[in-house]
């Protein structure tokens, strides 16, 4: 009995040829390539918002101490006119604030605490700073990273006896930048602090 050859085609068993196992890796390439990029670019993004947000927290802490010190003190002077250890009002605002710290003599004013806005100049941003010996020696307190373009202080309420609790009100601008980063944030932040020791 007779059986016939069973032929198989060629066509079935073909594999890629060079042309489109290039046109494959190309695209793969391609798709790779924008993926890195978008990677590379959210790895930026996210150091960039890191550094941000470590220069704020520095300047959140600081303004956070500040207030807290100055609720706990007592004999507000504001601005530089007159003996820091003297109350003194400014409605309108100042550049500079001192208080006698919880605990300090009042009748001396080589222990007053001091707080004072530095403005920016060409070589330096503007900053705050502190004195805790009545402005004989300062410390920087805001980051290098901080630009402050403008700080007041507001005091009312220093005369003793009067209906008034001694109150300041700290407001501070400015702009907020990581190093080597072209990513800044301008901000502008008011805190109020009220005297705690009742001003009879």
């Amino acid at each position: 009995m007779y059986t016939p050859h069973r032929t198989t085609s060629k066509k079935g068993s073909r594999g890629f040829t060079i042309i489109e196992m290039m046109v494959a890796v190309a695209l793969f390439a391609v798709v790779m390539l924008v993926s890195a990029g978008a990677l590379l670019s959210l790895s930026t993004a996210n150091r960039k918002a890191q550094a941000l947000q470590s220069v704020m927290n520095n300047l959140n802490i600081t303004l956070d101490s500040m207030v807290r010190s100055i609720r706990a003190g007592s004999t507000f002077h504001c601005g530089v006119g007159g003996s820091v250890s003297l109350p003194q009002d400014c409605s309108n605002g100042n550049t500079q604030f001192a208080f006698e710290p919880h605990g300090g003599s009042a009748s001396t004013a080589s222990d007053q605490r001091v707080y004072a806005f530095v403005s920016p100049t060409s070589s330096e941003n503007g900053y705050i700073q502190r004195s805790e010996d009545g402005g004989a020696t300062w410390v920087r307190v805001t980051a290098p990273e901080i630009s402050i373009t403008d700080m007041q202080f507001y005091v009312v309420g220093t005369t003793r006896g009067d209906t008034v609790q001694p109150k300041v009100v700290v407001e501070v601008r400015g702009v907020a930048g990581g190093l080597n980063t072209k990513l800044t944030s301008t901000f502008h932040i008011q805190a109020t602090a009220v005297q705690r020791i009742l001003d009879l």
